[in-house]
């Protein structure tokens, strides 16, 4: 086969018929911790190739955002968790990031977030990412920027004290006093909150009372009604986004929407009954068409971004190197696409 046919092969295996609705919503994460990835363009090449509109970067690399110049894809650019404190004590240093990373590359690079922080809350840096996210708005007011590009955080489940059910969802007791204040900044900057959502480490960890086709979106019955509401759950996913929708209630934040920034499934290096690329494949896929359906509290479409582009080998070995959607060779690690 020509190189110029398997192109062709690989094109369309990843063309999958999903609601457009959905296309528009779902995007990927593009994580850069292998030695041996492929170059900028290439990889948004597979990012273009696979129908992806958007696409989420840990931190504004020069290469990937002239490589991401006038395709239309949709940037999350994160500020790195290193220089949130620096970022909450001096707002000059917002308005330099944004001249050194966001500025060079308008208008042929289409920011639409910028996350301050990934996972920080709770934990010594949670108490810079609220000052930072206000330097960083105020920063993009100032050159006009403020409409055009929101500004949020990326927090983990483990902001949430109480999940079960959905409806009686709340922050931790460490996390709350962080996490109301920011969720208030959210509702009055119109931006949503980011929530890295992995029903894969929930099903891991609670074997007993979770069945594995709840966490892979392939359950075909009501498993949990939620009694407080009624509202009817049949995947996982659903549950846990939930919970943190009734957390903002609770912390006076009712109508901050919720962005999924990252969600995935390894294909590989754990229990190898649970880890397979089979269960990769269907959870992500599944996870895609569901974008175009938010969740029972909150239906309609939601962001979502697949975690990951790659197998990352400068992971830690096992799971963390096994997220990825293609291998750093280029080849799929199974087809999966929106369209």
């Amino acid at each position: 086969m020509t190189s110029s046919s398997m192109l062709v092969v690989l094109f369309f295996s990843f063309q999958l018929v999903v609601p457009y609705v959905a296309a528009q919503s779902v995007g990927v994460c593009y994580g850069m911790l292998g030695d041996n990835l492929p170059s900028r363009p290439e990889a948004v090449q597979l990012i273009q190739s696979v129908g992806f509109n958007k696409v989420r970067l840990y931190g504004p690399d020069g290469d990937a955002l002239n490589a991401l110049r006038n395709t239309g894809i949709e940037v999350n650019v994160d500020v790195a968790n290193d220089d949130l404190q620096r970022m909450a004590n001096d707002a000059s240093f917002a308005s330099s990031w944004i001249s050194s990373n966001i500025q060079p590359y308008l208008p042929d690079v289409s920011f639409k977030y910028i996350t301050v922080g990934n996972e920080v809350i709770p934990g010594d840096a949670a108490q810079y990412v609220l000052p930072a996210m206000k330097n960083m708005v105020n920063a993009l007011g100032s050159v006009g920027l403020r409409d055009q590009i929101k500004v949020s955080t990326s927090v983990s489940m483990g902001v949430i004290g109480v999940s079960y059910p959905p409806s009686q969802g709340s922050f931790s007791d460490q996390a709350a006093p962080i996490m109301g204040p920011i969720v208030q900044f959210l509702a009055g900057t119109g931006a949503p909150l980011m929530v890295n959502v992995y029903p894969y480490f929930s099903y891991v960890g609670n074997r007993q009372a979770i069945q594995l086709d709840y966490g892979l979106f392939t359950a075909n019955r009501v498993v949990v009604t939620d009694p407080n509401n009624g509202l009817a759950y049949t995947n996982l996913f659903d549950a846990m986004v939930d919970s943190v929708y009734s957390a903002m209630e609770r912390a006076g934040a009712a109508g901050v929407p919720i962005q999924v920034s990252e969600s995935g499934w390894p294909s590989a290096g754990g229990d190898p009954t649970v880890t397979t690329i089979g269960n990769a494949q269907t959870y992500n896929q599944n996870l895609v068409r569901h974008a175009a359906q938010g969740t029972p509290k909150r239906p309609g479409p939601m962001e979502i971004f697949v975690f990951a582009l790659f197998n990352e080998d400068q992971k830690s070995a096992g799971i963390e190197q096994n997220w990825g959607l293609f291998y750093p060779n280029k080849q799929p690690v199974y087809p999966i696409g929106v369209n």
